[in-house]
């Protein structure tokens, strides 16, 4: 069942602690405050709430400790938003890994893609869950 043409892809999420991750989402709301100087106009762009934009934007700031953009409140000329420092070099290092994993899916995985060749043996990695356990409920409560 080979689809000619079709490509390998990867969406990258990092994980930071484990009630927050990077992905990209994240990355693309502070790549578009980048370029328009605003939050409520990247939220715009991107189709979210400018609720939502302000909790992504939150929950990056909290997490790393380091704020990502610096705010000024609006009047006669605007409010607006801009990336610091560290918010800049966050979207890079997102993205020199995001291209290293890709280049890597695409070496290893073209087979999937109707490449030619057979999947090569993996090399031996540890193994990690992929993904957050799920949390326990309670259980229900029965009424008398």
């Amino acid at each position: 069942m080979s689809q000619r043409g079709a490509s390998v892809g990867v969406r990258l999420r990092i994980d930071i602690g484990p009630q927050s991750s990077i992905g990209p989402g994240k990355i693309a709301l502070l790549e578009h405050i980048e370029a328009s100087g605003s939050l409520s106009q990247a939220a715009r762009d991107l189709g979210m709430s400018y609720r939502r934009a302000w909790l992504l934007l939150d929950d990056l700031n909290h997490a790393l400790g380091e704020p990502v953009t610096t705010t000024s409140v609006g009047g006669a000329g605007g409010g607006g938003a801009q990336l610091t420092v560290f918010g800049r070099k966050l979207i890079a290092a997102y993205r020199d890994v995001e291209h290293a994993s890709h280049d890597a899916a695409a070496e290893r995985l073209a087979w999937l893609a109707g490449g030619c060749g057979a999947p090569r043996e993996p090399r031996s990695i540890e193994r990690r869950p992929v993904s957050r356990p799920l949390a326990k409920h309670p259980p229900k409560r029965r009424r008398p």
